[in-house]
């Protein structure tokens, strides 16, 4: 079946038209509040042992993939992942291509999607949560839903549906074209320098793009302007890295405590050289251990304090972030954007209505997961508190809610020797319209200049659901939020950049 053509999905009584040429990529399959229904089919009547062979061999087998009814023969699969693989579980982690087999095949425009297994997570949000905080903040990361997946037939279990980033489909949604260089930090893309021979850098890093013109001049400029720029190492890194979104994409990794990344492990991250700039781009990716899961040897107490502006030691080992904590500038800009977040983004007011939202979700295929790495007891218990872990992979894994208002004491603590404090928000969102009271008790007037125009306003929650709409508003309105329960809403005029507003009665 040749994707490209139109075709229906229907999904909970709504039918959306999946085109490859209508939309973005990928806009109608990640349906925020939906658990998809996977079944993988092979025909193989040892295809078990054959993907395991393959795992080792890193190729693909072929597969019927179905998504909510709706069939594509001839898919690509295969077992993905490392420590998510290495375990005894036979709940394994996927990656679907459908264009291995037949040309032009996609899903929703997508040639490629991840299923990942969960593992580490008795929660089962955290890579869900993370993925959004991106998305909300305008970050370059993957996308992430829900599906429950079936093996010929057999439930599976609960799985998290992820977009690949390393596809022309995310370059041209994200930059507009897809024909800079892309590479993965991996297996070990600490970003030091070797030596000026490309070919060293070969072992370190991927090259995901462009593979057959096999340039590495750019990250090698790149290497060398973060390692032997020397006084020029500001001026020199604004060339060739957007400092702004890489300072950015650190913050987050660093609040929710992500250090299977690079600042910690070293790995799992994406660059893009965007060709139009001429500045590489920094994109997430695998934030599956956030929430603290992956520890890098230290106790919990180690981690309920860990620094906004840790490195891993020596500091040499990750140059990047060493050289930008040393300048200045950098170091302040790294305590405003976390400041900035810490003021209600990442706060229990903001995120634990969110937990309990997509808990109720997927409470139902998480408990019918006999495959799952955990009980239903410690899904229940880790969404607010820690769990204690049995076994050669235990330890405590970290409770969301409790996590979540630990870090964000702790590091409101540490930056406040960097004038950071909590404050209202800004309520004038622009030169012509003001909001207000900000956060709000119940009631929210709008005040717009430009009267002669009628103004759509909708409000949207942290689920993305339009909760409120009102259409023809002219100057001013006062609306009623008495009945939403608090929390952090998103308010949008005229489909423009939305304004966040805090609810809190």
């Amino acid at each position: 079946l040749n994707m490209k053509t139109i075709f229906f999905l229907c999904l909970i009584n709504l039918c959306f038209i999946l085109n490859s040429n209508a939309q973005n990529a990928g806009d109608s399959l990640f349906s925020p509040n939906h658990v998809y229904e996977i079944n993988l089919n092979f025909s193989q009547p040892s295809y078990w042992d054959s993907l395991v062979n393959n795992y080792t061999l890193d190729q693909y087998m072929s597969a019927t993939f179905t998504i909510d009814g709706i069939s594509l023969s001839s898919v690509g699969v295969k077992f993905k992942g490392n420590s998510s693989y290495n375990n005894q579980s036979v709940k394994k982690s996927f990656k679907i291509d459908f264009n291995q087999y037949v040309t032009g095949q996609d899903v929703d425009g997508l040639k490629k999607i991840n299923l990942n297994n969960v593992f580490k997570d008795p929660s089962f949000l955290r890579e869900r949560l993370v993925s959004d905080f991106y998305q909300e903040h305008g970050l370059f990361a993957p996308r992430c839903v829900f599906a429950k997946v079936f093996l010929n037939g057999t439930y599976w279990g609960l799985y998290n549906l992820v977009e690949e980033v390393d596809t022309k489909q995310f370059l041209n949604a994200h930059f507009g074209y897809h024909d800079g260089n892309m590479f993965k930090g991996d297996p070990t893309g600490d970003l030091r320098f070797i030596s000026s021979t490309i070919s060293t850098y070969y072992p370190k890093y991927e090259l995901h793009t462009n593979e057959a013109v096999n340039d590495w001049s750019d990250l090698y400029d790149l290497i060398n302007k973060i390692n032997n720029s020397g006084a020029n190492f500001h001026d020199s890194l604004e060339t060739i890295l957007n400092t702004q979104n890489f300072i950015a994409q650190w913050a987050v990794l660093n609040m929710f405590e992500n250090l299977d990344s690079y600042i910690g492990s070293g790995h799992n991250y994406f660059i893009y050289h965007d060709s139009n700039t001429r500045k590489f781009e920094w994109v997430a990716w695998d934030v599956n251990e956030s929430f603290g899961s992956f520890r890098l040897g230290m106790t919990a107490a180690q981690l309920n304090s860990l620094s906004l502006f840790y490195i891993p030691s020596p500091g040499v080992s990750r140059p990047l972030i060493f050289n930008m904590n040393s300048d200045n500038f950098y170091h302040q800009m790294l305590a405003d954007k976390a400041c900035e977040w810490l003021q209600y983004d990442f706060s229990n007011l903001a995120l634990d209505r969110k937990i309990d939202s997509l808990a109720d979700i997927i409470r139902p295929f998480v408990y019918a997961d006999n495959n799952k790495f955990y009980s239903n007891q410690m899904f229940e218990t880790n969404l607010t508190s820690d769990v204690t872990i049995a076994g050669p992979n235990g330890g405590s894994s970290f409770g969301l809610k409790s996590f979540i208002d630990q870090r964000r004491t702790f590091l409101l603590t540490e930056l406040s020797a960097f004038g950071c404090s909590l404050s209202a928000i800004n309520n004038v969102t622009d030169n012509s319209t003001n909001i207000f009271p900000n956060p709000s008790t119940g009631f929210l007037t709008i005040k717009i200049s430009a009267i002669n125009t009628p103004h759509q306003i909708s409000i949207k929650n942290s689920l993305t659901e339009v909760v409120l709409q009102k259409e023809n508003v002219f100057n001013e309105t006062t609306l009623d939020l008495s009945n939403f329960s608090n929390g952090i809403y998103f308010l949008s005029l005229d489909g423009a950049k939305p304004n966040k507003i805090i609810l809190n009665r």
